[in-house]
């Protein structure tokens, strides 16, 4: 989300390039000399506050995508979006901008549009591997909901978790392969792309408040004054890249999968650090860590019945600490976490799923419990040849007792036309992560077009 200012000027002119070429291929190429396809999505939804019957957000998509074929074994697609939103406290301007990498941050039109190249990349096949390279999303792992090794791509927070997986997360540049090696499918990811979870600041109407994310005032001597320091985020596109390797193979019917990958954390952690002086002072640094990450996922189909498992091993996991006498306000320690899965298709038309999270943390010392537990469901039921749908979905953490309720309902008029009403309704203690935002009960009416 940058202007075009000198310094990112030359970002400016790669998009601008980018699109120009683009539209010169589409436009001018006669046919026959090459196979496209273009698709433009126009997505807006409007969301009020259920409580004050304020409105809460608004919202206007446009997103452009193009399809060329080049030949026989190439490949390019590229998709776009420009985001225009009312004025309010869920806008471009308090989302955290140091988040993203310079060749990957969306460009801010006027005060309150963005655009961005969402996916840009070219996919071939040589001798025998399939290269994907470019901006993209890969998708890991089998939950719905909540991640455990859905890790890959950084995702925005900016409406919290309400956007679907596919839009909040943020598609980085990579390179891609995949390949078979002895009898299993193997993918090989490099991710010299420094993006990192997008965060809402402060003011916003999804502002993180929980103290599991953010750090409390409680036990600090009267009158001490906080300062926010600059991030520090990794700065070394090559010395700092992500790379991950993902084996997957069947066996008797289960579908499995080996997953490694080497990153920085997504999500930073603030550091604290006392100032001298004659009034007490507190420097907060968020800083990204390195961290491990072992897994694997496995799934199989008993008739009606599905079920889904993911495990991730995480090493160096960085959380704020309990200990009001830490210097640092940071304990350091190992995390698995782990989904069980269980999906009904018994009932035509029907699809009922339930999902356990939990994870252990080996240290004791944490603002999070030691082992947390969340729970997820889904009742979903379509009518009329599948043109509506009635779903519910709840969320729920097992240790603190919030948790989040969203009924929908959906009507597809045409292939190309959609309509949904649905809720957002959260409960709990404010202290949890859904319970932070039980002011934020939303009603929302949202329209989708494809031309």
């Amino acid at each position: 989300m940058t202007r075009c200012s000198p310094a990112s000027r030359h970002g400016c002119r790669l998009t601008t390039a980018t699109a120009l070429t683009l539209t010169f291929l589409t436009v001018t190429l006669p046919a026959g000399a090459i196979d496209y396809t273009w698709q433009t999505t126009l997505r807006t939804e409007w969301a009020g506050n259920i409580d004050t019957g304020r409105d809460q957000s608004l919202r206007l998509d446009l997103s452009p995508q193009l399809d060329l074929s080049l030949g026989d074994s190439v490949e390019l697609t590229a998709i776009g979006r420009l985001r225009t939103e009312d004025n309010n406290t869920a806008g471009f301007d308090h989302l955290s901008l140091s988040a993203f990498d310079q060749i990957t941050r969306p460009q801010i039109i006027g005060d309150s549009t963005a655009a961005t190249l969402r996916e840009l990349y070219i996919a071939t096949e040589i001798s025998g591997i399939h290269l994907t390279l470019g901006k993209q999303q890969v998708v890991w792992g089998e939950a719905d909901g909540l991640k455990v090794l859905d890790i890959v791509n950084p995702q925005s927070f900016q409406y919290f978790i309400l956007e679907e997986f596919e839009q909040s997360r943020i598609p980085t540049w990579m390179v891609n392969l995949e390949t078979v090696v002895a009898g299993w499918d193997t993918q090989f990811l490099w991710i010299p792309d420094q993006t990192y979870h997008a965060l809402p600041e402060d003011g916003s109407t999804w502002a993180f408040s929980s103290p599991q994310l953010v750090p409390s005032a409680a036990g600090l001597a009267p009158n001490t004054t906080v300062r926010m320091d600059k991030t520090d985020k990794p700065g070394k596109n090559i010395r700092d890249a992500d790379t991950g390797l993902r084996l997957a193979n069947n066996w008797r019917g289960w579908d499995f999968s080996l997953n490694y990958f080497y990153h920085y954390d997504d999500l930073p952690v603030l550091h604290r650090r006392a100032t001298p002086g004659p009034s007490p002072g507190i420097v907060l640094t968020p800083k990204y860590h390195r961290t491990h990450t072992f897994g694997g996922t496995a799934n199989n189909a008993f008739g009606d019945w599905v079920l889904r498992t993911e495990v991730g091993y995480s090493t160096d996991r960085y959380l704020l600490s309990n200990d009001v006498g830490n210097t640092d306000g940071i304990t350091k320690g190992n995390e698995i976490a782990y989904v069980l899965g269980l999906d009904w298709s018994g009932l035509s038309n029907t699809l009922i799923s339930a999902q356990l999270f939990q994870s252990h943390f080996s240290e004791n010392n944490s603002v999070r419990d030691k082992k947390e537990a969340n729970a997820t469901l889904l009742a979903q039921r379509l009518f009329w040849n599948d043109t509506l749908t009635l779903e519910v979905i709840w969320l729920g953490s097992l240790n603190s007792g919030d948790g989040l309720l969203r009924p929908k309902i959906s009507y597809e008029w045409q292939d190309d036309f959609k309509t949904w009403v649905g809720s957002d309704i959260f409960y709990g203690d404010k202290t949890g992560l859904f319970g932070q935002f039980h002011h934020n009960d939303q009603l929302s009416i949202g329209v989708e077009v494809d031309f």
